[in-house]
């Protein structure tokens, strides 16, 4: 699995963790004092890159967290179909087939930004 380990004090916003086996962008980070008995706390709220999932996660700043490399790539638009289009890899020269986001409107030659991860694809 392409992913590193940092401590949570690393960590900030608008940057990538694992939260429940799922890679997230951080929207919110925030510390609470030690306690008493304990070390300093760390609340981060995050949202899935591919599966748009609110998550949170409450860890002491010194824990070591997943953080996932996430690769982000240039394409090009083939043709489109319906909510689908059928995208090739400015690198590599790969075709394969990708949702378009409800926000975008793609024709074909567009160039177009993708994240990929583990398989997972996602137009940015």
């Amino acid at each position: 699995m392409p992913r590193e380990q940092k401590q949570v004090r690393e960590l900030q916003e608008g940057s990538y963790v694992m939260m429940e086996e799922a890679p997230c962008k951080i929207n919110a980070y925030s510390t609470a004092k030690p306690g008493k008995h304990g070390s300093a706390k760390a609340r981060i709220e995050g949202k899935g890159v591919f599966d748009s999932k609110k998550r949170s996660l409450s860890q002491p700043v010194d824990a070591k967290v997943w953080v996932p490399i996430i690769e982000r790539k240039q394409g090009q638009v083939v043709s489109v179909t319906g909510e689908d289009a059928q995208i090739m890899d400015l690198d590599t020269y790969e075709t394969f087939t990708m949702r378009i986001p409800d926000d975008e409107d793609l024709t074909p030659d567009d160039d177009i930004e993708y994240l990929e991860y583990e398989g997972q694809r996602k137009i940015v």
